[in-house]
């Protein structure tokens, strides 16, 4: 579930922060950049794990700070595929059940990876796993056990949405021009764009063998 990943990075001590042992300094420092963040094809980075090379710190023009190189490594979350966790349910959809983590929240379970029979029930909002003459529900808030199937990392960097899809059509009332009236439709444009994104690091799931699904069960 955890592993440990070494990471270089240039660190910038506030001269606020000069009182303090420099260890303690460049520690705050990662933990408060990486801490409960997700880097680009890595993981889910939790905390400072150690820390195994630090440069002289050169004082910077200007703001007075002092800049170090440091090497440290940070414990990782990123389960291996096939892995068993547990979890609770948080959500469910016609696609899926959303699990969570205490600390992580972006798993999906989706509903052909669920076990043969399961429907879902749009009245209920729920997933029910009709099991010969039983029906189980698998409710929100339930503990569930599932295997780690796949991982999915997107990128966060900033785009125009507007960019890479095509344009909504003219709002009610516009011309040709798009134009309301004097003024542009630029706006009821944009208010018709709904830009989905996806989480930065998403895992996916299934539960269709002996042992998974609701702890209860078991």
């Amino acid at each position: 579930m955890f592993i440990l990943t070494t990471f270089s990075d240039l660190v910038v001590i506030k001269p606020q922060d000069f009182s303090k042992p420099t260890a303690s300094a460049i520690e705050d420092e990662i933990n408060a950049k990486y801490a409960n963040r997700v880097v680009y094809n890595i993981g889910l980075c939790i905390c400072l794990y150690d820390v195994q090379k630090v440069s002289e710190g050169l004082i910077g023009y200007g703001n007075g700070s002092a800049n170090v190189h440091v090497t440290f490594r940070l414990i990782v979350f990123r389960p291996f595929k096939g892995e068993i966790l547990t979890g609770r349910i948080s959500s469910s959809t016609p696609a899926g059940i959303k699990v969570r983590l205490d600390f992580f929240e972006d798993i999906l379970i989706p509903g052909h990876l669920l076990f043969e029979g399961c429907v879902f029930d749009i009245k209920e909002n729920v997933w029910i796993w009709n099991n010969e003459d039983t029906q189980l529900y698998m409710d929100k808030g339930e503990l569930i056990r599932f295997r780690v199937e796949n991982e999915k990392f997107t990128d966060q960097t900033p785009v125009n949405p507007t960019a890479s899809a095509p344009p909504p059509p003219p709002p009610p009332g516009a011309g040709k021009d798009g134009k309301i009236g004097d003024g542009k439709a630029e706006k009821e444009v944009q208010a018709l764009v709904e830009v989905h994104k996806d989480p930065p690091y998403q895992i996916n799931a299934s539960c269709r063998d002996a042992g998974l699904g609701l702890v209860t069960w078991w």
